[in-house]
C-alpha cells in the first residue's frame, strides 16, 4: 500500500506517518478579531493552519486573508538573509550581507549620527505589522528610549477614536463586544463589520434571531449595509449633525431621563442647547437624511432597547474625527444605550512594562512622516530611520513627500521586514524577520477580551530573526546598559502577565501554555458608561526586583479576593458639553476655493476580502481580478465627466495625481468617490491612493490624532490619451518611470 502524503506549503511531500504536533497561537494582524489558531507541524514543516474550534470568538474560523497564511510563510520571495543596498534608493537592488556585519554597520552609523546630532536624530517608525505585545514593541521601545531617540506617536489610526470617547468617559472603555448578542437595537456606526470584524457578525445574527434590528450608518453602501435591516447614508463627515438631530428628537419627545443624566454627567444643559439650536430640518439638510428617518432612528434607540451603539474607527479619519467619536459616546450616555468600541484599552490598562517609561523625548506624529523627513527646519534632523512592522511608503498619507524623504542621500534607513515592500526598496540595510509561527508572542485584541499566547511552531526560516532578537543584538553592539534590553521573549511575556492588575487574575504564562488563551477577568456587563471606577494594579516599589513570577501560588487562585480588594480609580462624572457640527476644511462644504477646484470627496476604503491593510497588498493571489485598484464613482458624477465603466481616468488634487480605471458604482452617493486602501505600488515610480490623501491630524493638535484620510478632495477626468502609471506591479520587478 503506498505511503499517504500531504503537500506542505514549502512544496515538499511528507509521509503522513511522520510525528505530528499541533501548536497553539494567534493571528497577529491589525484586525479586531485576533483569531486563536492551531498550527499542525510535521517533520519541522507547518502543513496546516486552522482557527481554534474551542475559542469562543474565533469558533474555528479564519478569514480569507489568513486561511492561506502558510503560503506567506513559505513564499519564494521571503527575505531570508540580511541585505545591503547596491543601487539607487527605490530601485530595489540589494546584495547579501552577513548578520554580524549588518549589525555592526547599523550600530556604527547610528552612533555616529547621535554623536553629531544627539539621540533625537533617530526615528523609529512602526505600527501593527504585528499587534503582539512582545514582538511589536517592548524591546524596541526600551532600545529607542535608551538611545534618546525621537518618540513616534503611532496615531495614524485608532487614537482619535480613543480620544473622542475619552472626552466623555474619562477612559475609553466600552462594553464586551460579544454582549451585542443581547441587544434588540444595534446601530453599526461607520464600521463595515461583516468585512473587517467578521467574527462579531455571528453574535449580531444571534441578536437578530431573537428579534433585534440592525441599522448601519455609513456614507457608503458597504456589504454590511446591504445585509442590515436599515441603512442610513449620511453625507461624509456630517455625523455630528446626525447625532444632534437624534438628541433633539429624544429631548423633544421626553425620551431622556434628565434626573439620572444630570446626576451622572456634567455638561448636559450645554449639549441640549446645541441640539435645540439645530432644527430637525437643518440636521436633515446637512446630512442628506430625511427628517422622518432621523426621527425613526431616535425612536429605535430610545424605545426598542437594549440598544447598542457600535463605533470603530471609520469616522476618526477626518479633521473633526475626535468630535465625531465624542458625539457618539455622548449619544450613548444621553440615550442610556450600551457603547461598544475598541477593547484595546482593557489590555493597555491591565498590562504594564516593568521597565519605567523614558523621560521627555521629542515626539512626532507618524501621519506627518513626509513633513518630518523633508522639513529643513527640524532640529535635529532625522538622519536615521528604523522601520519595522509597517510599510510607510504605501500606507502613509501625502505620499509624494514621504517618498521624497526616503530618497534623501543623508538618511540612513534600516528596514526590518519579511518581503521587499515599497519601503524596503528605499532601505540601506534590510534585515529579515520571522513570521508569527516562527516566534513567541503575547497577543491582546481590540475586538474582544481574550488574551492568547502565540508559541513558535517551527524554527525560523533561513537566517530570519524575531524583531526582539534584532534589537537585543543592536543594544549589545552599541554597548547600551539600560534595564530590560537583554530580556528573553518569554521573560517579557511573563512580566506583562504579572502586572498584578485584577483583570489578569488567574491568567499566567503556565495557564496560557496549557490552554492557549483566556478571557480577561472583566465582569460581564461592565461598561465605563455605568461603572465609574476601574480597578488598578497594586502599588509596586520604585525599583521592583524582576524574577520570574512564581507559578505555584498564581495557578492556585481564581483571583476573586484580589479583584475585591484592588485599589480603584474614580473616573468622575461623564463629560458632555457643547457639541457643534463644523464642515472639514477639505470638504465640499469647507474651503470654497479648494472645493471649486476639487469638488469630489475621496474615501480610501478597506473593501477586499483577501487583504484589508498593506500586509497582503503586494501578493497577487490576495488581490481581486483584475489586480488593480480602481476608482469607484457614482453614475451621476461619471456621466457629467464623460466617464464610462472601465475607462482610464486621472485622479488628482494639489498633492499629486494617479492614473487608474473607473468603476461605476451605485453604492456611492453623488459627490463621493472611493479607492481601496493598502495596495503596494510595486515600483518606486508608481503611486498609490495615498499620493492624494490628507495627512492632517483628526484634532486640534497636529502631533496628536489620526490622519484625516477621508477629508480629501479630488477631481477626476478621462485619461484616454494619457499614459497611465501602474497602480500595482509585481513587487519583484522594478518598472520604468512613467512619462
Amino acid at each position: 500500500m503506498p505511503t499517504e502524503v500531504v503537500e506542505a506549503a514549502a512544496g515538499s511531500a511528507l509521509p503522513m506517518s511522520d510525528p505530528q504536533t499541533i501548536v497553539r497561537g494567534a493571528c497577529h494582524h491589525d484586525c479586531p478579531d485576533t483569531c486563536a489558531w492551531e498550527v499542525t507541524v510535521r517533520g519541522g514543516v507547518a502543513v496546516h493552519l486552522r482557527g481554534d474550534p474551542a475559542h469562543p470568538f474565533t469558533d474555528g474560523q479564519l478569514c480569507p486573508k489568513v486561511n492561506p497564511f502558510l503560503d506567506r510563510v513559505y513564499h519564494p520571495d521571503r527575505l531570508l538573509r540580511p541585505m545591503r543596498r547596491a543601487g539607487p534608493k527605490g530601485e530595489g537592488r540589494f546584495e547579501p550581507i552577513e548578520w554580524d556585519a549588518a549589525i555592526a554597520e547599523i550600530a556604527e552609523r547610528t552612533a555616529a549620527a547621535i554623536d553629531r546630532h544627539r539621540g533625537e536624530t533617530v526615528l523609529p517608525y512602526s505600527l501593527d505589522g504585528t499587534q503582539g505585545l512582545v514582538q511589536k514593541g517592548v524591546l524596541a521601545d526600551r532600545f529607542f528610549a535608551a538611545l534618546g531617540a525621537t518618540r513616534l506617536n503611532r496615531h495614524i489610526c485608532g487614537v482619535t477614536a480613543s480620544l473622542g470617547a475619552s472626552d466623555v468617559l474619562g477612559i475609553p472603555l466600552g462594553a464586551d463586544p460579544t454582549e451585542i448578542a443581547d441587544a434588540r437595537t444595534i446601530v453599526l456606526w461607520g464600521t463595515n463589520t461583516l468585512l473587517t470584524n467578521r467574527h462579531l457578525w455571528p453574535f449580531i445574527e444571534t441578536a437578530r434571531g431573537n428579534g433585534a434590528s440592525v441599522t448601519v450608518v455609513d456614507p457608503v453602501a458597504t456589504m454590511t449595509a446591504q445585509r442590515a435591516d436599515w441603512h442610513l447614508q449620511p453625507r461624509p463627515g456630517t455625523d455630528i449633525a446626525l447625532v444632534l438631530g437624534i438628541i433633539g428628537v429624544l429631548d423633544r419627545d421626553g425620551s431622556i431621563d434628565e434626573t439620572q443624566l444630570e446626576a451622572r454627567a456634567d455638561g448636559w444643559p450645554e449639549l441640549r442647547a446645541e441640539a435645540r439650536a439645530l432644527s430637525l430640518d437643518d440636521a436633515a439638510g446637512i446630512t442628506g437624511i430625511e427628517p422622518a428617518d432621523i426621527v425613526g432612528l431616535a425612536h429605535r434607540i430610545a424605545h426598542s432597547g437594549p440598544t447598542v451603539l457600535r463605533a470603530l474607527i471609520g469616522m476618526e479619519h477626518r479633521e473633526h474625527g475626535r468630535d465625531i467619536h465624542r458625539s457618539i459616546a455622548a449619544l450613548a450616555a444621553v440615550s442610556g444605550s450600551v457603547f461598544m468600541r475598541s477593547t484595546q484599552v482593557f489590555f493597555d490598562t491591565a498590562f504594564a512594562d516593568v521597565v519605567p517609561p523614558p523621560g521627555p523625548q521629542r515626539a512626532v506624529n507618524m501621519s506627518a512622516l513626509g513633513d518630518v523627513l523633508t522639513n529643513g527646519d527640524l532640529e535635529p534632523p532625522v538622519t536615521v530611520l528604523v522601520n519595522y512592522g509597517c510599510n510607510p511608503a504605501a500606507i502613509t498619507p501625502d505620499q509624494n513627500r514621504v517618498l521624497a524623504g526616503l530618497e534623501r542621500d543623508d538618511l540612513f534607513t534600516v528596514v526590518i521586514e519579511q518581503f521587499m515592500t515599497d519601503t524596503a526598496r528605499y532601505a540601506d540595510i534590510v534585515l529579515p524577520t520571522t513570521t508569527q509561527i516562527e516566534h513567541l508572542d503575547l497577543m491582546n485584541a481590540w475586538g474582544h477580551l481574550y488574551v492568547s499566547l502565540n508559541l513558535a511552531a517551527i524554527e525560523p526560516l533561513g537566517e530570519c530573526l524575531p524583531n526582539t532578537e534584532i534589537f537585543r543584538r543592536l543594544a549589545d553592539a552599541m554597548n547600551l546598559e539600560a534595564p530590560g534590553l537583554t530580556d528573553s521573549d518569554e521573560q517579557v511575556a511573563r512580566d506583562l502577565l504579572a502586572s498584578g492588575h485584577p483583570w489578569l487574575d488567574g491568567i499566567t504564562y503556565k495557564r496560557l501554555e496549557r490552554d492557549g488563551w483566556a478571557r480577561l477577568a472583566v465582569p460581564a456587563g461592565w461598561s465605563a458608561l455605568a461603572e465609574r471606577e476601574i480597578p488598578l494594579p497594586p502599588p509596586s516599589p520604585q525599583s521592583p526586583p524582576r524574577p520570574l513570577p512564581s507559578l505555584s501560588s498564581a495557578e492556585a487562585t481564581d483571583g476573586t479576593e484580589a479583584a475585591n480588594t484592588a485599589p480603584r480609580h474614580q473616573l468622575g462624572p461623564l463629560q458632555l458639553g457643547a457639541l457643534r457640527y463644523r464642515p472639514a476644511t477639505e470638504s465640499p462644504a469647507g474651503d470654497a476655493a479648494l472645493a471649486s477646484r476639487y469638488p469630489l470627496a475621496l474615501m480610501t476604503l478597506k473593501q477586499h476580502l483577501r487583504f484589508l491593510n498593506s500586509h497582503y497588498g503586494g501578493f497577487e493571489h490576495h488581490l481581486p481580478d483584475p489586480p488593480q485598484p480602481r476608482l469607484e464613482i457614482s453614475p451621476i458624477d461619471a456621466d457629467t465627466r464623460g466617464i464610462a465603466e472601465g475607462d482610464p481616468v486621472r485622479v488628482f488634487n494639489h498633492r499629486g495625481e494617479l492614473f487608474t480605471d473607473a468603476t461605476i458604482s451605485d453604492r456611492l452617493q453623488p459627490g463621493l468617490v472611493a479607492m481601496p486602501f493598502g495596495w503596494w505600488a510595486g515600483s518606486a515610480d508608481a503611486r498609490t491612493v495615498n499620493v492624494l490623501t490628507n495627512a492632517a491630524a483628526g484634532g486640534p493638535d497636529p502631533d496628536i490624532g489620526s490622519a484625516a484620510f477621508h477629508d480629501t478632495l479630488v477631481e477626476v477626468e478621462p485619461a484616454r490619451d494619457k499614459p497611465r502609471t501602474p497602480a500595482h506591479a509585481d513587487p519583484r520587478t522594478p518598472t520604468s518611470p512613467s512619462p
